[in-house]
């Protein structure tokens, strides 16, 4: 019956005459699969419109029906910007129902679809994100995982304002590409959380295949240097973040006398926060933005903690033993 106009006849026919006894969520499901049926986009849109007030007192109901005219006008209208329109409003209706639905999948998997079309990467990252969190991977088929991995990755990299890698990297669907042509781009996101600019060179030839990395070449150098000046930060002691221009030169590549123009913008980023020494060409770093650790970052924190608990306890023995000393003074 999903074929052809089966539904529509059915629906028209005896589910129309029942709806005021029909949970209010169950009446917007079987709406979408009738809706499905139409060919004609903007008969479906009025099918919809028709439906949404029925349903008006369930938010879910509300948003579902929200979503299917949305996607209407996406996948056959081809109209982003009334698109757009619709999932602004409809977020704020979202945001108030309590808990994870699969209402909430179908919205973030349509705001997904819409940034992928105008290729708005760094918001496609977001919402794909948020529609995993809300569908089981292994529900996926193997080439969907592939492809929604594939895309992720893409964004992460091309996406303005994304640095930190460690909630992709730690997620199970990019397990997908292990077993895939594009295993490469596991590998890059890994160089760029770990801000290896020397892997990153290396692996030009594999990535620079892809036209929207290469295309966007010099951004992607913006980021990893500053990735490195993060990952270079985090490595050391809270104590010992004093670095020099001469040092950050050689972890990112540049030239010693366009480091402080990258630190600005580290700076401005948010990224970091600390001083520029222009007299002694050093900086000094008192902060780095918390990031999602890898085993190798979690490791390098292990250490850390470890040495900061040795530290502690030299401390506390200290105490103890000058502790007369100190009492008699």
């Amino acid at each position: 019956m999903k074929e052809g106009t089966e539904l529509i006849q059915l629906y028209n026919n005896l589910i129309g005459e029942l709806e005021n006894k029909i949970n209010p969520l169950s009446l917007a499901q079987m709406a979408g699969e009738v809706v499905a049926q139409y060919a004609d986009a903007n008969e479906g849109i009025k099918f919809m419109e028709k439906i949404a007030p029925k349903v008006v007192d369930h938010q879910e109901a509300k948003v579902l029906c929200n979503v299917l005219i949305a996607q209407m006008y996406l996948t056959k209208l081809e109209d982003q910007t009334r698109t757009k329109k619709i999932l602004d409003d409809t977020e704020k209706m979202l945001d108030e129902i309590e808990g994870v639905t699969p209402v909430h999948g179908k919205f973030y998997l349509l705001a997904s679809d819409l940034y992928c079309r105008s290729g708005a990467h760094a918001d496609y990252y977001r919402a794909a994100l948020r529609y995993l969190g809300c569908t089981e991977v292994d529900d996926m088929d193997a080439e969907t995982k592939s492809k929604q991995a594939f895309y992720l990755g893409l964004a992460a990299l091309l996406g303005d304002g994304i640095y930190n890698f460690g909630e992709l990297l730690a997620h199970p669907i990019l397990e997908s590409l292990k077993s895939s042509q594009s295993v490469w781009l596991l590998d890059l996101l890994l160089a760029f959380n770990q801000g290896n600019i020397s892997k990153f060179e290396t692996m030009k030839p594999q990535w620079s295949t892809q036209p929207d990395l290469l295309n966007k070449e010099n951004q992607l150098r913006e980021k990893i240097r500053l990735l490195c000046l993060m990952e270079m930060t985090f490595q050391r002691k809270a104590w010992d973040r004093q670095l020099t221009f001469t040092e950050i030169a050689q972890e990112t590549g540049l030239p010693e006398n366009q480091v402080e123009v990258m630190v600005m913008r580290a700076l401005s980023l948010g990224l970091v926060k600390g001083t520029i020494d222009q007299v002694d060409n050093k900086v000094n770093i008192t902060w780095v933005q918390p990031r999602v650790l890898d085993k190798k970052q979690l490791e390098t924190m292990m250490d850390r903690l470890t040495d900061w608990c040795k530290d502690v306890n030299g401390m506390q023995n200290l105490l103890q033993d000058q502790a007369s000393t100190i009492l008699t003074l």
